[in-house]
């Protein structure tokens, strides 16, 4: 005799399919931490900042021309 109910096979397989996506989802979210992590730390000297907006900000310094070359149209 079967019986599905709230506490069925197939609901608690879902469930552990949810709980898998769940943990895969933790796992990623950790590695990135991570990476900011060691972002922050590398971050945290005035020249580094000044740098990292330089590269990927295109900032400039007074007096100073910054010309910006795309690759993809060469």
């Amino acid at each position: 005799m079967l019986f599905f109910d709230t506490n069925s096979w197939l609901i608690h397989k879902e469930l552990r399919l949810e709980i898998e996506k769940l943990k895969l989802s933790k796992q990623f979210y950790q590695r990135e931490i991570s990476l900011d992590k060691v972002q922050i730390e590398k971050l945290s000297r005035p020249q580094a900042i000044e740098a990292f907006a330089r590269e990927h900000y295109f900032f400039k310094r007074e007096n100073e021309e910054v010309y910006v070359i795309d690759c993809d149209t060469i």
